[in-house]
């Protein structure tokens, strides 16, 4: 038996071979299934030998199986050995020996050759590394010489849809080209504007009436017009009525019905104005620039704007203009229905001369300011501005995000201007242009990689009401709430040095602080953040704002900021806004520019930097917890109509249970995580958009958001009609407020249910 084990080894280890085996396919007796068995030669001479020897055949056979056992056994583990072993080498850090040793081969001569060692992957840039980046890259900028290129034949408007405005759309999108974007594209809209008349002017004449006929003398033909007015001619008393708020038309000592309004420009945008006029009754307005808000030397320069109280194209409502044979004829609820024109100051110092009674102290208005037409003057307004079908093109940029390329950030400017445009539109395009080049040339040599995608969008249309950007919105309304997580208006950023202001979504408080802290004046040197209660005296994105669309239309989270003085900048919107004037205006402009696009840049690093989204969801507990605070005022009143607010403290509850649990969620999670930081993601992203009221048509109210959109289901209307409840002036609406609360209630607990996450996981006290 030793001496076959020793011949076994001797043959497996390079001895001769003693033996040989035999294969043999035999049937089993008690089945159909075969086997096969290996038998030695050696073992069959030893079988032959009259079975004399079988007690011996058994332990030979037992202790060779255990031989080649062994021999499995090691075989095996050294494979397990190299497999961890390769396995290992690929996990350690890219600097460790494993990573660094070359892979090399031997060559046909029996030298070593040295193959080229595999790159190591570039290490993810820190908050620090990024922010210094960005700030050498825009300290070698000229800003100035960007907005001299925009503006190149000074005193030629860009009015929308002109070849001007087309012609700049093709340099943007040859820019983008030319900075290697990821892609680039464009978007074609057909649109409805209103222009002034091209057979007849539009007018504004004084009228005294006598016993035989009427003296009448032109005041003024204006070269300025304002979009969306209606065509036609009224005649009537003349009344100032300061701005045109609400307020200011509450405090007026006459009634306005039947009468025309003449209000200062400023303040509140003029579709505002008009509206308020045209609830009181007021047949006409004009509008024009006094010199105690405006001091333009010249006092006949023209201006213009918009009195459309939407946004978008007023005739396809609540739907994108990609093909308008498409469309049935509709249009706005926002569009007026008196016509409003522009008047220059000297037009307006003409009509006051006609007038009487002196404008109180506390407008703080020109001297000449009067309240009202004399006895037997009227005047009488003419506008004959005419509809207008133009195409339009939006141009988008985008660098791709490398892990979360599906969920991005907009950043746009308006191109278009009714005049030069320097200030509204030049300003913010260079701006969107020198950040698209930066970023560019971030991500290409600079090794910035960021996590979601950057969207540079230059809009037109943005004169007549943010058409172009609006378009866009109702094109995509489906999807985009679910992918764009921000949007960042660049447009009118810099009108001055002096002060910084800045709107936005409650969600981007806590980032815009950060910022402020961050960024330093280029002037004072000094943090732009200098007061701890700034949001307490954050302003409401208005109308005419670009971002406003995006906020109160598809719940997506907005900012717009401004470098500006404590007074308006005179030249917006007229043919004297200008380069040679803003230079003038604002002589360090490019170092404001600069701190401009620096502002801008620490938003777009911050929101695509980090694994999880830089939004406060938690802000809105306090704007909910102001709401119902002024809604306690009038508790005693609610009750008396047999109605509880018991509900809605449960729906505040509610919300602010579903916030901590996704603070606690996110502190808990491991944020390598992909999957799970998408899931919280996911959470944040809703709630904005889930701050419009599903209870109204997008098409009827399309500012549905219940804080920043404009309808009687916003929580301002509420208030507002519990406040003609303690007037007791009858114009309170039980019924209507019945469901403003029902509404409300339920819209803020669809946020916090939304917030919760899965349905298991709601919290729900109702």
């Amino acid at each position: 038996m030793m001496d076959q084990a020793r011949s076994a080894l001797s043959n497996l280890f390079g001895g001769e071979p003693l033996s040989y085996t035999r294969f043999s396919l035999a049937r089993q007796v008690d089945g159909d299934n075969s086997h096969v068995e290996m038998k030695l030669a050696v073992d069959e001479e030893e079988n032959a030998d009259n079975n004399t020897r079988a007690h011996v055949s058994k332990p030979k056979w037992f202790n060779e199986r255990i031989c080649y056992g062994a021999i499995a056994i090691i075989i095996f583990f050294l494979i397990g050995f190299m497999i961890g072993y390769l396995g290992y080498c690929k996990r350690v850090d890219s600097k460790t020996e494993c990573e660094r040793l070359a892979v090399t081969v031997t060559s046909n001569s029996g030298n070593i050759e040295e193959e080229e060692a595999v790159p190591a992957q570039s290490p993810r840039l820190f908050w620090t590394d990024l922010k210094t980046m960005l700030s050498q890259k825009l300290n070698t900028i000229d800003f100035t010489s960007t907005i001299k290129q925009l503006n190149q034949n000074t005193y030629v408007p860009r009015e929308a849809g002109s070849q001007k405005d087309e012609n700049l759309a093709y340099f943007i999108e040859n820019q983008f080209h030319e900075f290697k974007l990821s892609k680039v594209w464009r978007d074609e809209h057909y649109v409805k504007i209103q222009v002034k008349g091209s057979s007849a002017q539009n007018s504004v004449t004084s009228v005294t009436a006598s016993s035989s006929s009427d003296l009448v003398y032109l005041v003024e033909n204006p070269e300025g017009y304002v979009a969306y007015s209606k065509a036609t001619t009224v005649t009537g008393k003349l009344i100032h009525a300061n701005f045109g708020t609400k307020e200011d038309f509450e405090n007026l000592s006459s009634p306005v019905n039947g009468s025309i309004v003449i209000v200062r420009a400023g303040k509140i945008p003029f579709a505002e104005k008009v509206a308020n006029a045209e609830s009181l009754n007021a047949i006409g307005v004009l509008i024009y620039m006094d010199k105690a808000k405006y001091p333009i030397v010249k006092a006949n320069v023209p201006f213009f704007g918009h009195a459309h109280l939407g946004t978008g194209d007023p005739y396809t409502p609540g739907f994108p203009s990609f093909n308008h044979t498409q469309f049935p004829p509709s249009q706005s609820s926002g569009l007026p229905n008196i016509p409003v024109q522009t008047i220059s100051r000297e037009g307006a110092e003409k009509l006051f001369e006609n007038m009487v009674g002196e404008c109180p102290s506390s407008w703080g208005t020109d001297p000449s300011c009067r309240l009202q037409s004399s006895q037997n003057r009227n005047v009488k307004l003419t506008v004959n501005n005419m509809l207008k079908e133009i195409r339009i093109l939006n141009i988008f940029g985008v660098i791709k995000g490398f892990e979360e390329p599906d969920r991005y950030i907009v950043v746009g400017a308006q191109r278009d201007s009714w005049g030069p445009g320097a200030a509204k539109s030049s300003v913010g395009t260079a701006l969107l242009l020198e950040l698209a080049r930066t970023f560019s040339d971030m991500v290409l040599t600079g090794g910035f990689k960021p996590s979601r995608s950057i969207i540079f969008a230059s809009w037109s249309a943005g004169d007549f009401g943010a058409v172009g950007a609006t378009e866009w919105l109702e094109g995509y309304l489906s999807s985009l709430h679910l992918k764009a997580f921000t949007y960042i208006n660049l447009d009118k950023a810099v009108l001055g040095t002096s002060n910084f202001k800045v709107s936005g979504s409650p969600l981007l408080y806590k980032l815009i602080e950060k910022t402020m802290q961050d960024v330093k004046h280029p002037l004072n040197g000094r943090s732009l953040y200098q007061d701890s209660n700034w949001v307490n005296k954050v302003e409401k994105l208005s109308i005419d704002n670009a971002a406003y669309p995006f906020l109160a239309y598809s719940g997506i989270p907005s900012v717009s900021f401004c470098f500006c003085e404590n007074t308006y900048y005179p030249y917006l919107s007229t043919a004297l806004d200008t380069y040679e004037y803003l230079i003038k205006e604002i002589p360090q402009l490019d170092k404001m520019m600069c701190v401009a696009a620096e502002v801008a840049g620490q938003f777009i690093i911050k929101l695509t930097h980090d694994v999880e989204l830089n939004l406060d969801y938690e802000m809105y507990n306090n704007k909910i917890l102001s709401f119902v605070k002024d809604l306690n005022q009038y508790k005693a009143g609610i009750k008396e109509m047999g109605l509880s607010l018991q509900w809605l403290y449960s729906a505040r509850g509610d919300y602010f249970r579903a916030t901590s649990r996704l603070t606690t969620d996110f502190h808990n999670a491991e944020k390598t995580n992909r999957f799970v930081m998408g899931q919280i993601n996911d959470r944040i992203m809703k709630v904005e958009y889930h701050f419009l009221s599903p209870y109204v048509s997008p098409r009827e109210s399309p500012f549905r958001h219940i804080f920043w959109g404009s309808g009687s289901h916003t929580l301002s209307a509420l208030l507002e009609n519990l406040k003609l409840r303690e007037k007791k002036n009858g114009a309170f609406n039980e019924t209507l407020l019945r469901n403003q609360l029902a509404l409300a209630t339920w819209t803020i607990q669809g946020v916090a249910n939304a917030l919760s996450g899965d349905i298991w996981d709601i919290d729900n006290e109702f």
